[in-house]
């Protein structure tokens, strides 16, 4: 697609791969800060980007566009060492006396105040991205605003210390406020409480291996690496605190050993969780690594990965015919997007624009990309504190997520059928396939029906993981939840186990305490039939004959328009479901149906032998256990 601004000449000398330089990351930048910046209001305070308003209404949007800019632009012009060709800081300047100069007022440029998360909470997100860009560019922007401007920014940023915050990364944005208000000699005592307690509680959600919990629950997904990183790494490096940015940066490190996995080898990440209109925000973690040395990966593949996300989505319609970053994935897609996004929340995309701290000269920058690790390998991996489990193909470049650990559920919460999310109650997500819409068929989903009416799946209970050579397996529990009739049936649970291996997913599922009469369905990848993609599902036991093909007249981010596998059977009392399903974009498929050879039910579980080599794998329950013996 066009691109309505102007890049640099490919480099396929130093960027094989990508085509992309660091030239590229600045050229993109700036297109993105021209188009924005043509929507501001006369004092230059707000950005009222064009389109439908967010729940938090349009000042706060204008707010946003302003914040959410301002990262790429703090990133810019200190990656260029305060190089401003383009004049980005004084635009900045002139918004940030004009809209703290009367905040709350209803008028063309006051920013609206910072209250709590559940009054007016929006605007103590984008107070971060205002805190963080004035600490990128302080050498240049802070110090040269009036001491009157730069009272009255002190004293709006305030309010993010003096308000609650969501329960989850949003603890992150006063303590990224307090630490530029104490790098610029501006700290107190609340200062210093907001970043105790952020910190406190950033502890206790950390559950190892690299990855936090969003929260007190569990959900895990790309705030990892856009947020629960990035905001302690960064302050860790621009404060000079080494014991910090070694803590901080271990985890980042850990972190990215897995998580360099989760792209595939067009660039795309995974389309999981929640606010994935952010898009090239996902590689923020691994610049962010690649800038401090927090990181396993060499330069070359770091480049690799950041670039061809970006690259991604830029050749994907990811920018409108203006130049604006639109609500979507490729182009705008209702169905990724949550009610707290409008018109100028991608920019928080901004943030992979860390790569650009680091200079020229950085090995980042200098060093041949290399192949990123989907494009070297098969390799399947297993993430224990998650409960995820990731399977990369090297010769289709598809990566695949199978979710037994991530929901969006909070603690304190009940499991309702109203709060279904596709982007975490399915069973598998992946590089190259969205979720189906709510009111289509659900896509990698085991649904039991009692009465006629599907279940869904809400709260998710690892019940464990772990991999081999060339194998990994991961497996949970979850109660069936109904929107209609009885919110749940008593004693009734599904118990879930997937083994990958090559590019075979064995999905075994134990349904236990299902009513006389109830029925079970087990649906594959959702695709679109036009793609170079087959999408397969092979009943094993448990299910009856042949599978049929439904519709999601709704598409998915990927596709207008998607069909996807089911299989169906009997269920009651205890029952054993398994199948084996294939994502796959190799020409001709792959022959499921004569990928294994003999499968073995028994009362504990179930043995299945494999065609190619006759390998055993073996799943038993109570408690759950999986071993894969070579012939």
């Amino acid at each position: 697609m066009s691109i309505p601004f102007e890049l640099p000449t490919e480099d396929r000398a130093s960027s094989p791969y990508t085509g992309y330089t660091r030239a590229h990351w600045e050229a993109v930048a700036d297109g993105l800060l021209w188009a924005a910046w043509r929507w501001s209001t006369p004092g230059r305070a707000l950005l009222d980007l064009p389109g439908r308003p967010s729940r938090s209404g349009v000042r706060s949007d204008g707010l946003e566009g302003f914040a959410r800019t301002f990262l790429a632009a703090g990133f810019r012009v200190a990656g260029a060492d305060g190089a401003d060709p383009h004049g980005w800081l004084d635009r900045y300047a002139e918004g940030l006396a004009s809209g703290t100069r009367t905040p709350g007022r209803d008028d063309t440029e006051s920013w609206p105040l910072i209250l709590d998360h559940d009054v007016q909470g929006q605007p103590m997100v984008e107070s971060a991205s205002v805190a963080l860009g004035l600490r990128l560019t302080a050498p240049w922007l802070w110090k040269n605003l009036g001491p009157g401007v730069q009272d009255r920014v002190e004293e709006w940023l305030r309010g993010a210390l003096r308000h609650v915050p969501a329960p989850n990364n949003w603890y992150l944005f006063p303590y990224t406020v307090a630490g530029f208000l104490e790098s610029v000699g501006r700290g107190d005592a609340e200062t210093a409480a907001a970043r105790v307690r952020a910190l406190e509680l950033l502890e206790g959600w950390y559950r190892g291996g690299g990855w936090y919990a969003d929260g007190d629950g569990r959900a895990f997904d790309h705030y990892n690496g856009w947020a629960l990183h990035l905001y302690p790494v960064l302050d860790a490096r621009l404060g000079g605190d080494a014991d910090a940015l070694t803590r901080y940066g271990d985890r980042l490190r850990a972190h990215l050993d897995g998580f360099a996995l989760m792209f595939g080898s067009d660039g795309a990440p995974l389309h999981f969780g929640r606010s994935l209109t952010y898009r090239f925000a996902a590689s923020a973690a691994v610049g962010l690594g690649a800038a401090t040395g927090h990181t396993p990966l060499t330069p070359g593949a770091s480049r690799r990965l950041v670039s061809g996300s970006l690259r991604y989505f830029v050749d994907r319609g990811a920018l409108t015919d203006e130049g604006l970053l639109s609500l979507g994935w490729y182009g705008p897609h209702a169905a990724t997007l949550q009610r707290y996004s409008g018109p100028a929340s991608p920019y928080w995309a901004s943030k992979a624009f860390v790569s650009l701290l680091a200079p020229p000269d950085h090995p980042l920058w200098t060093a041949p990309e290399e192949p990123a690790p989907v494009e070297e390998a098969d390799r399947v991996l297993a993430l224990t504190a998650p409960g995820l489990l990731v399977q990369a193909t090297r010769a289709d470049g598809i990566v695949r997520l199978h979710n037994h650990g991530s929901d969006h559920v909070r603690p304190h919460e009940g499991e309702s059928a109203d709060g279904d999310d596709p982007h975490y109650g399915r069973h598998a997500y992946s590089t190259r396939t969205g979720p189906t819409a709510p009111e289509n068929a659900a896509d990698n989903h085991l649904s039991v029906e009692v009465n006629g009416r599907p279940s869904v799946r809400r709260r998710v209970h690892p019940l464990g993981a772990g991999d081999g050579e060339g194998w990994g397996w991961a497996a949970s529990w979850h109660r069936p939840v109904f929107a209609t009739g009885a919110p749940m049936v008593p004693g009734l649970r599904v118990e879930s186990v997937t083994v990958a291996r090559g590019p075979y997913e064995l999905r075994v599922h134990r349904v236990v305490g299902a009513p006389a009469g109830a029925r079970v369905a087990l649906t594959g990848w959702a695709t679109g039939p036009e793609e170079p993609l087959t999408s397969a599902l092979h009943g094993l036991h448990g299910w009856e004959p042949e599978p049929e093909t439904v519709r999601a007249p709704q598409g998915t981010a990927y596709v207008s328009w998607a069909e996807l596998p089911r299989l169906s059977g009997p269920a009651g009392g205890t029952s054993l479901h398994v199948a084996l399903a294939v994502l796959t974009g190799e020409p001709g498929g792959v022959r499921e149906a004569e990928a294994v050879t003999e499968v073995v039910p028994g009362a504990e579980g179930v043995d299945v032998v494999w065609a190619d080599d006759g390998a055993r794998t073996r799943v038993l329950f109570d408690p759950v256990r999986v071993t894969h013996t070579a012939q």
